[in-house]
């Protein structure tokens, strides 16, 4: 059994002792710190907002989450199965207190988490996260007595006043998709982009061939959105002669393509073809995180904008994207992050973008990734035990390294002239990550392969 606490929120599997699972004792515990650290903030409203995807453990975090922000005197208005992206713009339209998000993301069946929003919408600051790990050490709660208890209202309408806003963003040409004709296959992993991603679908007129599109929290095969989890619908979608498919994660803020020939387009290229458009209608800079792919930096230098890296993790790169003005980021993973309508990513708003774009241009989705650079990243991890020393480990191999380009605001990344390899310890799963890229998938993994066999031979 597993508990992460994170400074974005506890993530855990399901059932096992209190502390080295999520449990409920776990749950009443971080929802009644974030609880006490909400009501410093002095909102002006008392509300909180809470929504989650549909897996199988959900309903049972939901009823105990509600109940223990009714017992900290907070209103919950839930949303019920949605989006994160949804419940970030529920936050921001209804000017809120803040956000609890019940998703684990792209972790199997038997996780859940809590992800925290502040009274913005967005997820909160390093610092903020930390003075909410230190209220949950204490464990010294004061609960509201009867009388100043929170009231509970469930309304599910912010999943359609979701769609009603991507639609509205000047970027959206419903009529341009409309007239195209398009027909898509989508993977949506059994869970709320089954129904999130159809809604937005009809309103644009695109045809929608279904694959595991049941919010009944079965994954049916492992939901993070990667090429070898998704040979089904690659299968399907040319079996339905589609012109393209979609697939999202378990809480919809991550996008991935098909081509029409059942090829992937690549989840890093999701941010790097939506940025291309945007930036052709309204030029401006560019950020993502340092473990995303060249090709958004060439697409921005193509449109003299500034690309800049941040740090992995939507926290870091929306930091980053304020303060460099940028209109359009996100990350590698398929995140797609516009801050015309908000500062999260959102899989709906890079669904409407890229219909847009493929209507525009008139090409296949084929066409259109082969019309950016060849770059391929390779993507590995090594499972780590607690006796394994990660810092130890890349000190290591920055100083082997340091006549290259070395960053270390993030683990270390080392820039090779043919391409570069990001190491960095995983905030979500007690893992390595190893991140390479080069021209060509062949060149990727040599890059990485490498890298692995030296970090074995230091452990």
């Amino acid at each position: 059994m597993t508990l992460i606490k994170s400074i974005s929120g506890i993530r855990g599997t399901i059932g096992g002792g209190v502390g080295d699972a999520l449990t409920p004792l776990d749950i009443v515990r971080f929802t009644a710190s974030y609880a006490a650290f909400i009501k410093k903030q002095a909102n002006s409203s008392n509300t909180i907002i809470i929504g989650r995807d549909a897996r199988i453990s959900g309903e049972m975090v939901s009823n105990i989450v509600s109940g223990t922000l009714i017992g900290c005197g907070f209103d919950v208005l839930d949303v019920g199965l949605s989006t994160t992206p949804t419940i970030e713009v529920a936050v921001q339209l209804e000017k809120s207190a803040g956000g609890i998000i019940l998703t684990a993301s792209h972790n199997p069946k038997q996780w859940n988490a809590l992800k925290l929003l502040n009274g913005k919408g967005e997820f909160l600051s390093a610092k903020d996260g930390e003075e909410i790990l230190a209220l949950a050490e204490n464990d010294a709660f004061t609960f509201t007595e009867v009388d100043d208890l929170g009231k509970y209202t469930f309304d599910d309408s912010f999943n359609d006043k979701h769609i009603d806003e991507v639609l509205k963003l000047n970027l959206v040409d419903v009529d341009l998709v409309k007239s195209a004709g398009f027909k898509v296959v989508l993977d949506a992993v059994n869970s709320t982009g089954g129904f999130m991603i159809p809604r937005l679908l009809e309103r644009m007129g695109v045809e929608c061939v279904k694959l595991f599109c049941e919010p009944n929290g079965q994954f049916p095969h492992n939901p993070e959105p990667l090429p070898e989890n998704l040979t089904e619908i690659s299968k399907l979608v040319v079996s339905e002669k589609a012109d393209f498919g979609i697939v999202v994660d378990p809480d919809v803020d991550r996008l991935a393509m098909v081509c029409e020939d059942g090829s992937m387009f690549g989840e890093e290229y999701t941010l790097v073809v939506v940025t291309d458009y945007v930036l052709s209608k309204t030029p401006g800079n560019t950020v993502s995180n340092l473990s995303s792919t060249r090709a958004l930096r060439d697409v921005t230098n193509n449109h003299n904008g500034k690309y800049d890296a941040s740090a992995v993790g939507e926290v870091n790169v929306v930091e980053k994207m304020k303060a460099t003005n940028a209109i359009i980021g996100g990350e590698g993973n398929g995140g797609v992050i516009y801050p015309e309508l908000h500062y999260g990513r959102d899989a709906l708003i890079g669904v409407a973008l890229f219909l847009t774009q493929l209507a525009e241009r008139k090409i296949s989705a084929k066409a259109l990734r082969d019309s950016y650079p060849n770059y391929f990243i390779s993507k590995n991890k090594i499972q780590l035990t607690p006796e394994i020393d990660v810092d130890a480990i890349l000190s290591a191999l920055e100083e082997k390294y340091k006549n290259e380009q070395i960053t270390t605001i993030d683990g270390l990344k080392i820039d090779f002239e043919e391409g570069w390899v990001h190491l960095r310890k995983s905030n979500t799963e007690p893992i390595i990550r190893i991140y390479a890229e080069s021209e060509g998938e062949e060149k990727a993994n040599e890059f990485a392969n490498n890298m692995i066999n030296e970090i074995k031979g230091l452990i």
